[in-house]
């Protein structure tokens, strides 16, 4: 493999030169409130240095991936995400990137991103927050997942997030990975399939026992994972069992508007693990690795690199924990937040979510209609 320093020169004198000439020409000095979103100048140019060197820059070793962030002056840079026992390298990377780039640069020390489904287990028999069984019609943002998501001696759940609207049907929206990423018939005998039951709450809170738990919806297998872009599964909503107006526990009722991440938004979500949590976007067009399971407690099925993807703060997990996995992020305001993005991963410093309006496309395309959030 070639050092680092001669991957970049090539790239910038062959194809990046005219990206960081319009970068550097850029006034840096905004004004107070200015949005930085896909939309803002210096946004789309550091967006546009971003993928042209992330290809090379993710075949360097410990690099795991890379995202637009905003640094302490207030100012869009490159983050690059390094793994934590990897802090020498780091160094290196970012000295590296600053000498051939002339742009602000920063490295992130950090762990490797994981799908946040709840870890397998058999004795968490919570009864308390969103890991609580519910009353019907119940509210989402709660513990659920799939039935029979139970293989090798162990369980598994995530976070029945929201309500969406497709040809006139209600569903709730949540993740492959929580609703149908068992496609082995191993430690079960099972796969999951359209029609299976979903359930609240998760299995992993009702120490593995589903007699312990309703059925609320019924599985429609849409299959994103490895092929699409994101991390989205849904289930029809079974009669009488789904508050009807989609509300969210601690959050209420949403908006049926969607609304695009831009650095520094004020976000907030209800998940099983952590419950109502509160945070700031601080990465746009996140690329970014994750490896996915083959059923609850498996092997390895396959390892996806997602683009374009939302990075939100999470130190030591804060934001969003295991368990979290299919939880909607919204803006934090008050009354009728509009969506943001659907969560499915993390590590110890950073949350990940798929852009909403991603999602609702993936979704509508899928169900041959249009896909929206259900709200007042």
């Amino acid at each position: 493999m070639k050092p680092p320093n001669q991957i970049l020169h090539g790239l910038l004198r062959n194809a990046v030169c005219s990206v960081v000439i319009l970068f550097a020409g850029l006034s840096w000095a905004g004004p107070a409130g200015v949005v930085l979103d896909r939309s803002h100048p210096n946004v789309r140019a550091a967006m546009a240095l971003q993928e042209k060197i992330t290809p090379e820059i993710l075949k360097w070793p410990d690099v795991l991936g890379t995202a637009v962030g905003i640094n302490q002056a207030g100012q869009p840079d490159l983050v690059v995400y390094v793994e934590a026992n990897a802090r020498s390298r780091a160094k290196m990377i970012e000295a590296t990137l600053f000498q051939f780039l002339y742009i602000p640069v920063r490295t992130e020390l950090t762990d490797k991103f994981t799908a946040y489904e709840r870890p397998p287990g058999r004795d968490d028999d919570s009864q308390v927050g969103d890991k609580a069984a519910q009353k019907p019609p119940i509210p989402l943002g709660t513990s659920g997942g799939w039935r029979s998501d139970l293989a090798n001696g162990s369980c598994c759940g995530g976070t029945l997030g929201s309500l969406i609207q497709v040809n006139g049907a209600q569903y709730i929206l949540s993740n492959y990975h929580v609703f149908e990423s068992d496609i082995v018939s191993g430690g079960n005998n099972l796969i999951a399939t359209t029609g299976s039951p979903i359930i609240q709450p998760a299995l992993i809170d009702i120490r593995c026992n589903a007699h312990r738990a309703r059925n609320v919806g019924t599985l429609v297998k849409l299959s994103s994972l490895p092929g699409s872009n994101v991390d989205v599964s849904i289930a029809e909503a079974d009669p009488g069992m789904v508050r009807t107006d989609g509300a969210i526990l601690a959050i209420g009722t949403l908006s049926p508007y969607t609304v695009e991440a831009y650095l520094n938004q004020e976000v907030k979500k209800s998940g099983r693990t952590t419950g109502l949590t509160r945070s700031h976007v601080s990465g746009l067009n996140a690329t970014l690795t994750v490896q996915y399971e083959n059923e609850c407690a498996g092997g390895e099925a396959f390892t996806k690199t997602f683009t374009g993807q939302i990075v939100i703060a999470n130190d030591g997990g804060s934001f969003l924990g295991s368990g979290d996995s299919g939880a909607l992020m919204v803006e934090d305001v008050d009354t009728s937040p509009r969506a943001v993005g659907l969560l499915f991963a993390g590590n110890s410093t950073s949350a990940a979510a798929n852009p909403i309006d991603e999602v609702l496309k993936f979704v509508g395309h899928k169900m041959g209609g249009v896909a929206t959030m259900v709200g007042d």
